[in-house]
């Protein structure tokens, strides 16, 4: 459905979800970010699958050099090349430790939306998925949860450079936050749990740049959500 909306999609070339969300974007156009070099296709199963990707157009990316072999801990480093490279982030499935959720918050600290689906509260596959959506992601339940949340960032003419220079200076973008601005909310949090609309107006923030900052102290393990839109650090 992305495809057929003239979307790109971008992945890790890994087993399982990755593979189909690649196979499904084949003939619409695909990327798959390697861990390794470019040579150096892996995991071997899905290595027909690369080679059908760049046939069909689409391309493959690795911030490595030739002949790198992947090890363990270039995996968790590629996610944020895909998150990078995208407008938005959708998490299918993820546990409460899973790569999925280092690209989440890779895409959220590079001003990327981030999306998940929902899945049963007592599957451990959906954990942290459902953690995910407490946390202030956008739900996704069909094509067009995705879809609305694009359309005005694919619509809008992209601004010359130096006028996106201008107004940033002018009016900081949510994703732009200030080393103030993140200092003066994190000043307003503590261990007892506080109200998000009194933490915006204690700070004098923007509620977008307030909940950007929530977001990302969620995605990195430090924020406790509560009852009656309350928050607290960990």
């Amino acid at each position: 459905g992305l495809g057929q909306a003239d979307y790109a999609v971008a992945s890790g070339l890994a087993r399982g979800i990755d593979a189909a969300a690649h196979a499904a974007a084949i003939d619409t156009g695909t990327i798959a970010v390697l861990a390794g070099g470019l040579d150096q296709l892996y995991p071997p199963e899905n290595i027909d699958l690369a080679e059908r990707i760049v046939a069909a157009g689409g391309a493959h990316v690795s911030e490595m050099p030739y002949g790198w072999s992947p090890r363990a801990r270039d995996f968790p480093r590629r996610n944020r090349v895909i998150s990078g490279l995208s407008l938005g982030v959708v998490v299918i499935e993820a546990a409460t430790r899973s790569g999925s959720l280092i690209t989440a918050r890779r895409a959220a600290d590079q001003g990327r939306l981030v999306f998940a689906v929902p899945g049963s509260p007592l599957d451990p596959r959906a954990a942290g998925s459902n953690r995910l959506i407490k946390d202030g992601a956008t739900m996704v339940t069909d094509l067009d949860d995705i879809l609305s949340e694009l359309g005005p960032m694919r619509d809008r003419p992209p601004a010359p450079i130096e006028i996106a220079e201008e107004a940033a200076d002018d009016e900081p973008r949510p994703a732009d936050v200030a080393d103030d601005e993140r200092a003066a909310i994190l000043s307003a949090l503590g261990p007892t749990s506080v109200e998000i609309d009194e933490i915006i107006r204690f700070t004098g923030g923007r509620p977008a740049v307030v909940h950007l900052v929530l977001l990302e102290l969620a995605l990195a393990g430090r924020l406790e959500r509560h009852p009656g839109q309350r928050v607290s650090l960990i």
